[in-house]
């Protein structure tokens, strides 16, 4: 069995999830995405270890930018496979890579007038990585599959995508390989979603496989208990009703967003929050959630139920949808509480900046944070308590009151990771633990080794390891 995999991103560090398998003369790409940690971005610019042109196929776990954003650049530089994925993750990859690209050019063009300035020359200023264009030419090479569909994508190599339960569309990756009569299956986890959540089905399980690639993301710790959300997010909007303030809740656009206007359907359907007004205040988040509307085959019954009592989440009565700058700006001339969910989700771009240039100094008006605030970040100043901050160019005083609700992540904790792996009848060959930071990934496979007693590695970027 002359198999390796070479481990091109997302090994003991987060992003830039890249997996390459080499078997009978074929490679697969599992995954195609960019480096965001900022230390590392220059990995995106390094040449592809193989010519991309020799790379057979890409199967893609779904759409977030960590694990898709790097094809359009793959395609630029000569890939011409296929791009296996689901339908949803296909057309959220689109959105996405788009936004990306349009980032991308913004970036270029912001350096290069910076560098002209200053007289100097940068390693790759006056360049996009990839353009809106490379983004487009990547789409045709997209080829959507079913859940539980077995695919021939090469010489005795056949991939299966199962449910993750993360985001709309996403997938574990089961590959069989096969010859001279001997056999193994491979598990890449991808990125694994939490039981028990709104919207998405749970996490599929596996009762075998000989080599398992699994994330780690949240290895080293729990998540809060999310049985109350409901009751806390009553509590923090009837409070800012009764002062006459808004709700800003800066948002990510793919599966928080809609996670969200679950949670607030079910509160106006049970009258436990006041009937005002919902804005979803982000180009990226609508063009979602329409994407959301047209594959209810992967809501769970519960959703299902919802919508077919006629009361969607992505449809309620208070909730309108504000496209255009010009609708996002006339929000602004509303008296009364109103509840504004936009991008980005850390505060770090997006039209949130504007609606906290205008509600920031306000006492009466809620700042609600229901994610992770990475350090450097607005987000991050804010609730750590800074009295003022920058937005926009301007120093504005923090006089809202800040609120912050755990319990919407979408990533399997530590114990949701073990009930993940619980199904399994007999231990992998090998566990390769990937996609988390160092510590996070050494403390699971730490755990691993000493509760279950299995051969597990945390791999170097680039490692290669060889299946048996």
């Amino acid at each position: 069995m002359d198999a390796t995999i070479k481990f091109l991103g997302a090994a003991q560090n987060v992003t830039g999830s890249r997996y390459l398998l080499e078997f009978n003369g074929s490679r697969i790409l599992v995954d195609s995405g960019l480096y965001q940690e900022r230390e590392m971005r220059d990995r995106n610019w390094e040449p592809f270890p193989v010519p991309p042109k020799s790379i057979d196929a890409i199967l893609l776990t779904h759409a977030h930018l960590d694990h898709s954003g790097f094809i359009p650049k793959m395609v630029k530089d000569g890939f011409k496979g296929k791009i296996y994925c689901t339908a949803a993750t296909a057309e959220i990859a689109e959105i996405v890579l788009l936004d990306s690209a349009h980032l991308q050019e913004e970036d270029a063009e912001y350096k290069k007038r910076r560098h002209e300035r200053e007289g100097r020359k940068g390693p790759h200023p006056e360049i996009p990585l990839y353009t809106q264009e490379d983004a487009r030419n990547s789409f045709g090479l997209f080829t959507t599959c079913k859940f539980e569909e077995p695919l021939q994508v090469a010489e005795g190599i056949r991939a299966t995508l199962c449910d993750a339960g993360h985001i709309l569309g996403a997938a574990h990756v089961k590959i069989d390989i096969e010859a001279g009569g001997e056999h193994r299956t491979l598990v890449f986890s991808g990125d694994i979603g939490r039981w028990d959540r709104p919207i998405l089905k749970d996490p599929t399980l596996f009762e075998e496989t000989d080599y398992l690639v699994m994330e780690s993301t949240y290895g080293d710790r729990l998540h809060e208990d999310p049985r109350d959300l409901d009751g806390m997010m009553e509590n923090v909007i009837q409070s800012a009703k009764r002062r006459g303030g808004n709700v800003l809740i800066p948002s990510f656009a793919i599966g928080r967003t809609q996670d969200l206007l679950y949670c607030l359907n079910d509160l106006l359907l049970e009258d436990r929050i006041p009937h005002v007004m919902v804005f979803i205040d982000s180009p990226m988040a609508i063009r979602v959630t329409e994407v959301f509307k047209r594959h209810r085959e992967l809501f769970d019954e519960e959703a299902l139920e919802l919508i077919n009592e006629g009361n969607s989440p992505f449809s309620f009565p208070s909730l309108k949808m504000t496209p255009t700058v010009h609708d996002s700006k006339a929000i602004n001339y509303i008296r009364g509480t109103v509840i504004i969910i936009a991008g980005s989700g850390m505060c770090t771009g997006g039209r949130i900046k504007h609606h906290l240039v205008n509600n920031i100094a306000r006492q009466e008006s809620t700042v609600l944070f229901v994610g992770y605030q990475a350090g450097g970040t607005l987000g991050r100043e804010i609730v750590n308590g800074a009295k003022k901050v920058r937005i926009l160019g301007k120093e504005h005083p923090v006089k809202a009151h800040v609120a912050q609700v755990h319990g919407f992540s979408a990533h399997a904790d530590r114990d949701e990771l073990l009930r993940w792996l619980s199904a399994l009848k007999r231990p992998p060959r090998h566990v390769f633990v990937t996609h988390g930071e160092p510590k996070a990934s050494k403390a699971f496979a730490d755990l691993l080794r000493s509760e279950k007693g299995w051969e597990v590695s945390v791999p170097k970027y680039r490692g290669v390891a060889r299946l048996d």
